[in-house]
């Protein structure tokens, strides 16, 4: 009986009328903008080489953030060690994801200006789309890098902290679970 009331309601909800979609949908307010595929929040994201949720991979499969280990370093228990290569792992994806942003932005823009001066064809689009994506890559390994760094200094019982400090704690450790010898602070 429960079944088939569940069935019932998912159908009616399947064939409900849906309200109509009104010109004021979809990317409204956004031909304003310099770059069109960008928020300037994202652009400012870029250029000061913020993960943007590109690492989410590794973040929420208990390789814990060099950024959010530093803010949460009391917390955690950081060795004086510890905390300075998780530092310097910040520093490299830091030094390495700025430029990588700053020529993603260029790209987009460049893609945005031939849409808008009618000069895009089939071939720069394809070219321009592969750079971006091959520089989008490049700058998500930057980011999931320095979760691996980060995470091979820590130890078990910090990785466990940080998934409750950042409201993980709810997820089952699973394969990516770090082992007990897993120890490298210092």
């Amino acid at each position: 009986m429960r079944f088939a009331m569940i069935t019932l309601l998912a159908l009616a909800a399947a064939v409900a009328p849906r309200a109509p979609i009104s010109a004021a949908d979809g990317y409204a307010g956004q031909q304003a903008r310099a770059i069109k595929a960008l928020a300037s929040e994202d652009v400012a994201d870029l250029l000061a080489g913020r993960g943007m949720g590109l690492a989410k991979a590794g973040e929420l499969n208990h390789y814990p953030g060099p950024a959010h280990v530093i803010e949460l370093r009391d917390k955690l228990d950081l060795t004086p060690g510890q905390l300075s290569a998780v530092q310097a792992s910040f520093e490299r994806m830091s030094a390495a994801a700025k430029p990588l942003g700053a020529e993603l932005i260029e790209r987009e823009r460049a893609l945005d200006r031939a849409f808008a001066d009618g000069t895009v064809t089939g071939d720069t689009l394809a070219d321009a789309t592969a750079a971006i994506g091959a520089l989008q890559g490049r700058l998500r390994a930057v980011h999931l890098v320095a979760h691996l760094e980060t995470r091979a200094v820590l130890t078990p019982a910090q990785i466990a902290r940080y998934d409750t400090l950042r409201g993980y704690s709810d997820v089952t450790l699973g394969p990516s679970e770090p082992s007990p010898h897993h120890h490298h602070g210092g």
